[in-house]
């Protein structure tokens, strides 16, 4: 306990002033010159399409949930306080900030990459359902297994490498749903409200030992200063059943948007649910 009570700081949470990471700046900034630069690169040549700006909304708009997530009072509540903001900050890095960098990101400025037979392959392998889902879920399960987790929270390079982990294996699970390139397709509908579903159990597993835990599993806020009337035991099942309901239910709202985008395809292949279908002409 005593080694985790040194981490905690002192100060009051201020949400008009804000910590800012010269690390987490440093890495959204050089992924916004890699989007621009490969937007101007391949705008260039005669057969590219031009990035509209409203195309690059939603990939901007990662960037800012993604900066949000890791600076300011979500990220020091995570580190020092709440297991619960910790959980917060969890479902932001998994399940909103990679579905937005792949909706920003159109298909013609991922091609070029596929031109090397070896990172063909290995993007066919690692974008295919299976290797996702389990990539995903044996992340998910893995850190949060309370000698994971509390190693992460007790050295701040793990901790890291942990977001990293999280981020990517989250831009692996949300492929087979949202891919920009046909050439590493999307499931087909019936597919993709299946996987949906499916990805919906270990998370839930996960949340429901947290939850229904006695026992205080992640000491590492033990010691934290008290920033909301809950107890350490509280605070870590409010942070599981976070994890629960609204992870949950976001995969809910991802069958349902699945299944009226189906309904109003009319297609049940492949080759449907691909970003460049077009409708048979008669």
């Amino acid at each position: 306990m005593r080694l985790f009570a040194l981490l905690h700081q002192t100060e009051v949470i201020s949400w008009t002033h804000w910590s800012v990471h010269p690390s987490t700046v440093i890495g959204i900034l050089a992924l916004a010159a890699l989007y621009v630069w490969r937007a101007e690169v391949e705008g260039r040549q005669a057969d590219a399409s031009r990035l509209r700006a409203r195309e690059s909304i939603p990939f901007f708009l990662g960037l800012l949930v993604l900066f949000v997530s890791l600076n300011g009072p979500i990220h020091d509540l995570s580190d020092d306080y709440l297991f619960s903001a910790h959980m917060v900050q969890h479902l932001l890095l998994t399940l909103v900030v990679p579905p937005l960098l792949i909706a920003g990101t159109p298909g013609w400025m991922l091609r070029p990459a596929l031109r090397s037979r070896i990172v063909a392959r290995v993007a066919r392998f690692l974008t295919r359902p299976f290797t996702c889902y389990a990539v995903f879920n044996l992340v998910i399960i893995a850190w949060h297994l309370p000698p994971m987790y509390n190693l992460a929270m007790a050295s701040h390079g793990v901790h890291i490498f942990e977001h990293l982990m999280f981020m990517a294996a989250a831009v692996m699970m949300w492929w087979p749903l949202l891919s920009p390139l046909p050439e590493l397709p999307r499931l087909a509908y019936p597919g993709q409200m299946l996987y949906s579903f499916l990805l919906s159990i270990p998370m839930s597993v996960v949340a429901v030992a947290i939850v229904y835990s006695s026992d205080l599993i992640y000491p590492a806020y033990a010691d934290a200063p008290r920033v909301l009337p809950i107890t350490p035991l509280q605070d870590q099942q409010l942070g599981g059943l976070i994890m629960w309901i609204p992870g949950g239910l976001i995969f809910v709202l991802i069958m349902t948007v699945v299944f009226f985008k189906w309904n109003a395809r009319g297609e049940d292949s492949t080759a449907g649910a691909q970003v460049d279908w077009k409708p048979r002409t008669a």
